[in-house]
């Protein structure tokens, strides 16, 4: 009998301290950076991020996630087989994030590493924790998006500063006989990455290198837009899956521009597609199953709908995921 892996729970966790976009607005003011609230809005979308603040770490937030995603599916965290974070802000270079949250919850006899593809890295890691139950390698596991992008941030730059936030979502996958996950596609084009990088590198005890995020907007708004649209339809194709059949799309939430972009490529009217940039802005790898958590706790998505979670990032990276929830 085939073997699915279902989506039992997810969880969510914030940073404690929200900041508008006129409060980011002073801040840069008195750094001598000029830009406006409305600006912000207008041209992303966003009206707020969560910035963390210094006891608050990648893996505080993505262990309280993951937690919360065992809560909703009735399990221990001893039960966990595998743990695949995503993530390109680690609190350490090494032992992974993953093994952090592991020690940190108790998963004491779960598989745990990171995964580091930027803004798909939470499809990414779908992807391959999917695989590896399919493949007989664990019965269920842990798969979290986790990212704390305001430490990477350039204050003078209000191109990226604006945009991005922090903050960790999880999902709890369980092998199962009933369709979850229909199917996964991922891509990578390192001919692209120099349109969104952070190039910094610890050597010699010292960072060498730009320590900070740069990104050519322009870029990398044509490149999502493309990409996405064409990865979904070859999705589609490859599973026999209708246009018509799609219930909800939840995109990485980078940009409410790009998101009306790949909605309209897909023919889903926008009630259909989950929006939650304007509160969290970019989260980065935390972004989808954020989003994901936010759609499940409104119940505006529900069980048995056909649901398409897309990343698109940095190296350059994109990837979709079929789910009937």
């Amino acid at each position: 009998m085939a073997q699915y892996s279902s989506i039992l729970g997810t969880g969510a966790c914030l940073p404690r301290r929200a900041v508008s976009n006129q409060e980011l607005t002073d801040f840069l003011a008195a750094q001598g950076v000029e830009t406006s609230a409305d600006w912000i809005e207008t041209r992303t979308g966003i009206k707020q991020r969560y910035f963390c603040d210094p006891d608050e770490t990648n893996t505080t937030l993505a262990s309280a996630a993951a937690l919360q995603a065992l809560k909703i599916a009735g399990r221990k965290a001893e039960q966990v087989d595998l743990i695949v974070l995503a993530t390109s802000t680690p609190d350490q270079i090494f032992p992974s994030t993953a093994c952090l949250v592991q020690a940190g919850i108790g998963a004491h006899h779960a598989v745990a590493f990171d995964v580091q593809a930027v803004c798909s890295g939470f499809v990414y890691a779908l992807t391959v924790a999917d695989a590896m139950m399919r493949a007989g390698q664990a019965n269920n596991a842990l798969v979290i998006g986790s990212d704390v992008f305001s430490r990477l941030m350039d204050w003078q730059d209000r191109t990226t500063c604006v945009l991005f936030g922090d903050g960790a979502g999880a999902v709890y996958l369980e092998k199962s006989t009933e369709p979850g996950i229909l199917g996964c596609r991922l891509h990578s084009d390192g001919r692209l990455g120099h349109i969104l990088n952070a190039k910094g590198r610890m050597e010699g005890g010292k960072i060498q290198g730009d320590p900070f995020l740069r990104m050519d907007g322009q870029s990398v708004f044509r490149q999502a837009v493309s990409v996405l649209g064409e990865s979904a339809l070859a999705l589609f194709q490859s599973l026999d899956f209708q246009l018509g059949e799609l219930d909800f799309l939840v995109p990485h939430q980078a940009n409410v521009r790009i998101l009306q972009a790949v909605a309209k490529k897909l023919k889903l009217s926008e009630d259909r597609v989950v929006v939650t940039v304007d509160q969290h802005g970019n989260t980065s790898a935390a972004s989808v199953p954020l989003a994901l958590n936010h759609a499940l706790e409104q119940k505006l998505i529900k069980k048995g709908d056909n649901v398409l979670l897309q990343g698109v990032g940095g190296g350059f990276t994109w990837g979709s995921v079929l789910v009937r929830m």
